[in-house]
């Protein structure tokens, strides 16, 4: 088999990187780009070509693809057979580390792909509109354009790609008349003809329908509808009849860890939007949340920091706390599960679901530390996964694996305390007798799947577990901290952490309000919505359903669930011992406003697959999809209507084009609402910058700068298409706000919104009429640079734990190993063994404790303690970090800081003007005076310089 390409040659370059990647066997001859080496084929072009063994000859890159991809059966045909692909459907599905290869290696799928839309993503990359509408898609065409295999085959061929793509100016219709008032004027060095046709080409030759225009103008016209905004402020809120009345949960975190932006988005900040978009729907939605602290997992981190269960909650809880106030989480109610309320309902829920009938009792084998002298719960097991061979499962599930795990299954298993064997011994529990509920669960199942209130993943995990046969599961547990089981027969025991934690949501408001039961045993009139990560699916949807159907009472069952994918961290997990990955305490430390962090979550939430979160991702949206789309729309409107129109709303006199433009605006509504209602945030917010993106559009297409200067008609429109843009930017602080709450209640700052105008509207209406005044604007987003990428990305790339010489920075992880170092010395002692083996061992407990931070070491009795070699090491170069300054940038600050860079342009521009020396001195003046105002962490040091001498 041969391959003929040729020098120089884009298909010739596609083909022979596909070809090194395909698994035939084979060479390459690079010939002249006019050779004539197929015998039958007239055509001129014959490279690239593909001679078979047969003697047959492929000469298109197509049918060569096509034929090196059928020879590779692990490579995915997806999105390679139609004629026309997707690029919003592509955009979804790029992996993680966004090749599609096997362990995500570049690939024959990525090669076709990129051949087919090379120039379309050039052509886009030109209008810089590739980042901001497709930024998956921008990476993967980045990465592969620059890998190294590509790169070689580049130079193999003195392949030169081409520097500039010439994009044809599109015709405009003879129906969409340029506006005489632009004539041919020249705008930053670009006529104003071509602007407005290529403004013509991505809004108003989008097609709309003469009935979506009436509807549009109708709609307009009527204005505002009148309503009365619910009070989302009553304590406790309760169900109201005939009103939608929302019960949110997300899953309870575990108090024992600082929750990592992959936790926060799993759960949290998913509830947190959909309640908002909840609220501006003026429906009845209360959010209940608190964190989960019985278990396992609560005693493990209890021993690790020498502190109760108790402590550990009181701590962790309050930890909590602090990170979701700084995101910004609207819970109704946070609370815990170390509560009485808890005890009393869940005896209660297994009192009737005992006395049902819906439990069996059976002797179990479980492992026993005869060391520690104890049974060991799952959390205090560690061994190799018996599914999948991960050789650090825990005793109730596999990390890498997801499969749920009985500790006596693992092999090689070992106590998580003292790392020695356990022996096997028997125990007696009690199982929720799961196979008596199947068909009841089954049908739920069904019923929600058929509504589509499931989401996929919640779906396809749950049918997974019911299609093998449910089996009763343990629900009691050999343990101390816990819900103590009320039943005689088991005192002593608590309840298992996954029959017990769900219950929580039930006593946590019960701890909320006296009328619970008005929420949770009220499903006619309360609709339950929950959201967890999806190691959580199966506890949500199968064991907490079933647990509340075998009681026989009347309970609020879920109604939707959404099971969230992982988000990664830069392609790895995130590793709090590591320090791989943003956890929250850091998120909060890194200056960034959380906005900037809740807006790039949701847009890269994980709903159909993982997710990966970049830094490069990021600054990308920060820079191009928030500042240059949304916030140059916003500031270009608001900023044109208060120095041309005195920040007044002129009369709105609307003509074809903008009922056009109307009617596109609605149905991006429309599409915002619709994948909302289906909990697809990502895709709602999408439609967010589809509308500020048309909205640039309309701006570029009618020019109002230059209308203005025209004749009285002119000014007259341009006060209509300036007032019609601030409408939209109205529109787009109240539609942004469930993503992003601060930066919509500054932007409803800067427009004096009325405190009436702040709900959803089904279509696009006048939010500001005619003689409404208008604050003052300012930019809403500031620029990350690359600098401070880079220094993010050295901060929380962590170690690599796989080397021996790592040195351990965690210091949890490190007393975990001085403890087991410790209790191998004492052992070694107490067996009077060889006294050099002793030595050995103490040395190395003693090397561990010296890694310890200075105020952990235990000092020498004289109170002394010897210089360090690290604190008599040469000074280091100082490295710039990240800000450090633990300042949260409040509504108050932001707008301080928006006030003060418009102040600063006003400076500028007085100082290129040459403007009279007091003026521009009364100007500085007020800039000094705003700086002043902001919090000293915020203020600007002296850069220690001395000004010229005058």
């Amino acid at each position: 088999m041969i391959l003929y390409v040729a020098k120089d040659c884009e298909d010739s370059l596609v083909a022979l990187v596909s070809f090194k990647l395909s698994r035939v066997k084979g060479k390459k001859e690079i010939i002249a780009a006019d050779s004539k080496h197929i015998p039958f084929l007239k055509s001129t072009k014959q490279v690239p070509s593909l001679q078979l063994d047969s003697g047959d000859f492929l000469f298109t890159l197509e049918s060569i693809l096509l034929y090196l991809i059928g020879e590779s059966s692990n490579v995915s045909l997806d999105y390679l057979v139609s004629s026309k692909i997707c690029l919003q459907t592509l955009n979804k599905n790029i992996p993680p580390k966004s090749l599609f290869g096997e362990d995500e290696n570049l690939s024959l799928t990525d090669m076709v792909l990129w051949s087919r839309l090379s120039a379309s993503l050039q052509a886009l990359k030109v209008s810089k509109s590739l980042y901001s509408t497709y930024p998956r898609v921008g990476f993967w065409y980045d990465k592969v354009s620059n890998h190294e295999l590509v790169a070689a085959t580049m130079k193999e061929l003195e392949f030169v790609p081409s520097k500039v793509v010439q994009v044809k100016e599109p015709k405009v219709s003879s129906k969409k008349q340029i506006p005489k008032a632009l004539g041919t004027k020249i705008i930053n060095g670009v006529s104003a003809k071509k602007t407005a046709a290529d403004a013509v080409e991505n809004f108003l030759q989008v097609s709309v329908t003469e009935d979506q225009k009436k509807i549009a103008v109708e709609k307009w016209v009527e204005g505002y509808p009148v309503a009365s905004p619910m009070s989302h402020e009553d304590y406790p809120k309760k169900p109201i009849p005939g009103k939608k009345n929302n019960l949110i949960t997300s899953a309870l975190p575990y108090v024992n860890n600082v929750p990592h932006l992959g936790n926060i988005i799993g759960a949290v900040l998913s509830a947190d939007c959909f309640a908002r978009y909840c609220r501006l729907k003026n429906e009845n939605t209360l959010y209940i949340c608190g964190t989960d602290e019985y278990g396992t997992a609560t005693e493990t981190k209890a021993l690790a920091e020498g502190l109760t269960p108790q402590q550990i909650c009181d701590k962790y809880n309050a930890l909590h706390r602090e990170i979701y106030s700084w995101f910004n989480i609207s819970f109704d109610y946070f609370g815990r599960t170390t509560t009485k309320q808890q005890t009393e309902i869940a005896q209660d829920i297994f009192w009737k679901l005992h006395k049902n009938g819906f439990t069996v009792a059976q002797t179990v084998e479980q492992l026993f530390c005869t060391y520690c002298k104890k049974f060991l719960a799952d959390r205090f097991v560690e061994g190799t996964c018996p599914f999948c061979g991960f050789d650090d499962a825990r005793g109730d599930q596999c990390d890498k694996c997801s499969k749920l795990i009985n500790p006596t299954e693992l092999k090689d298993p070992r106590c998580k305390v003292c790392s020695k064997s356990p022996e096997v011994k028997t125990s007696r529990h009690l199982f929720l007798d799961l196979p008596k509920l199947e068909d009841r669960i089954q049908k739920f199942t069904d019923e929600r799947e058929a509504m589509k209130t499931y989401n996929t993943t919640t779906v396809s995990i749950t049918n997974s577990w019911i299609k093998t046969g449910l089996k009763p599961r343990c629900i009691t547990r050999d343990l101390k901290w816990g819900t103590p089981v009320p039943h005689e027969d088991y005192k002593g025991k608590v309840f298992y952490v996954w029959f017990d934690a769900p219950i929580g949501y039930i006593s946590i408001t019960a701890n909320y309000m006296k009328e619970w039961e008005l929420w949770w045993k009220n499903p006619d009139n309360v609709t339950l919505h929950q959201f967890m990560a999806k190691d959580n699916v199966p506890f949500h949807s199968v064991i907490f359903p079933a647990s509340l159907m075998a009681t026989g009472d009347n309970w609020t069952m879920v109604n939707t669930m959404d099971g969230i994918d992982w988000l990664q961290y830069e392609g790895t997990k995130f590793s709090k011992s590591r320090g791989t990955g943003v956890f929250g305490d850091q998120a909060i430390e890194t200056g960034i406003p959380c906005d900037i962090f809740r807006c790039y979550l949701l847009l890269n939430r994980p709903e159909t697959s993982d997710t990966n979160f970049t830094w490069d991702g990021l600054a990308q949206t920060n820079n191009n999809i928030l500042l240059n789309n949304l916030g140059n729309f916003v500031l270009r409107a608001l900023t044109f209507c208060k120095n041309s129109f005195g920040s007044e709303i002129r009369k709105m006199a609307l003509n074809a084009d903008d009922e056009h433009f109307i009617a596109l605006v609605n149905g991006h509504l429309a599409s915002y609402f619709k994948n909302f209602d289906e909990r697809m945030m990502s895709r709602a917010f999408e439609s967010i910058f589809a509308i500020s993106k048309i909205g640039n559009q309309y701006l570029q297409y009618n020019a109002p700068w230059v209308l203005t200067k025209g004749s009285e008609a002119d000014k007259l429109r341009a006060g209509s298409v300036i007032s019609v843009a601030t409408n939209v930017a109205a529109l787009l602080s109240v539609i942004i706000s469930p993503f992003m709450p601060t930066m919509s209640k500054v932007l409803q700052e800067q427009m004096n919104m009325p405190a009436d105008k702040l709900l959803f509207t089904e279509c696009f209406v006048p939010l500001l009429k005619p003689g409404h005044i208008i604050g003052t604007p300012f930019p809403l987003f500031s620029k990350m640079e690359d600098a401070s990428v880079a220094a993010f990305k050295t901060k929380f790339s962590g170690q690599d734990s796989s080397s021996a010489n790592a040195p351990v920075t965690d210091v949890e992880s490190l007393q975990r190993e001085i403890e087991k170092q410790g209790n191998k010395v004492r052992e070694l002692k107490a067996s009077k063994a060889n006294p050099d083996e002793i030595k050995a061992e103490v040395a190395k407990l003693l090397d561990l404790k010296k890694k310890l931070p200075a105020e952990l070491q235990q000092k020498p009795s004289n109170g002394k303690t010897k210089p360090s070699a690290k604190s008599q090491a040469k000074p280091q170069p100082k490295v710039q970090n990240p800000p450090k300054a633990k300042i949260e940038i409040t509504p108050e600050i932001a707008a301080l800081q928006g006030k003060i860079e418009a102040q600063g342009l006003k400076v500028r521009d007085l100082k290129g003007k040459g403007s009279d020396k007091s003026i521009i001195d009364a100007e500085v003046k007020i800039l000094l005076d705003l700086k002043s105002q902001l919090p000293p962490e915020l203020q600007p040091q002296p850069s220690g310089k001395k000004g010229k001498k005058k």
